[in-house]
């Protein structure tokens, strides 16, 4: 096991844990428990970006390679997605938990379909999913595994890496859609029949 693992498993497990709870977020039926729900992922949302900029700087401050140099270059595939995070999801979860809390007055006040739809939006879940995914080849890395894998099988992990992350935004794109379809209020019958003459 190499040393650096140490490093970056804190990390990947954060982001993990994070991309797990934002899949259960609109399952959330209750205002209060939306709102709790949504404090602990935004609470992992930063934990999670303050640990990946963390290292980079830690890295910085020291001469030579270090395990925190090592560790950085594994976060490197994660950049990408951590940065929608910290400009898109973090904002979105506030504004999404102070929705929630002005509902969550009575512990069993339902949360409306609005809300569970904005909790299911993708700009949600995709980018912390796709950051804890992104991880996982630097764990490989950095466990020694990649040295039984061969450089044929990095196209076909790339291919599959696309397809997993394709799969997983579609599935919250359609999810989101479905809730947000019931969050619309009905358009209101006409209650005369059609052809009915003036009087």
């Amino acid at each position: 096991m190499q040393s650096h693992l140490a490093l970056l498993l804190p990390v990947a497990v954060i982001w993990w844990v994070a991309g797990y709870l934002a899949d259960r977020l609109p399952r959330m039926t209750h205002a209060l428990g939306l709102r709790r729900h949504c404090g602990w992922l935004l609470a992992l949302t930063l934990t999670g970006l303050g640990l990946t900029v963390a290292l980079p700087i830690s890295g910085l401050a020291s001469v030579g390679e270090t395990l925190a140099d090592r560790a950085t270059g594994g976060l490197t595939l994660a950049a990408v997605p951590a940065l929608v995070v910290a400009t898109c999801t973090v904002r979105r979860l506030r504004r999404l938990r102070a929705g929630a809390g002005a509902l969550a007055a009575a512990p069993r006040t339902p949360a409306p379909h609005g809300l569970r739809a904005a909790a299911a939006h993708p700009l949600i879940g995709l980018p912390l999913q796709v950051t804890a995914l992104a991880l996982v080849p630097a764990l490989i890395m950095a466990s020694g595994a990649s040295r039984f894998l061969g450089p044929e099988v990095a196209g076909p992990t790339i291919t599959v890496g696309a397809l997993v992350v394709t799969v997983i935004g579609v599935r919250l794109a359609l999810r989101h859609n479905r809730l947000a379809e019931r969050a619309r209020p009905e358009r209101a019958a006409s209650a005369r029949p059609a052809g009915a003459l003036h009087v």
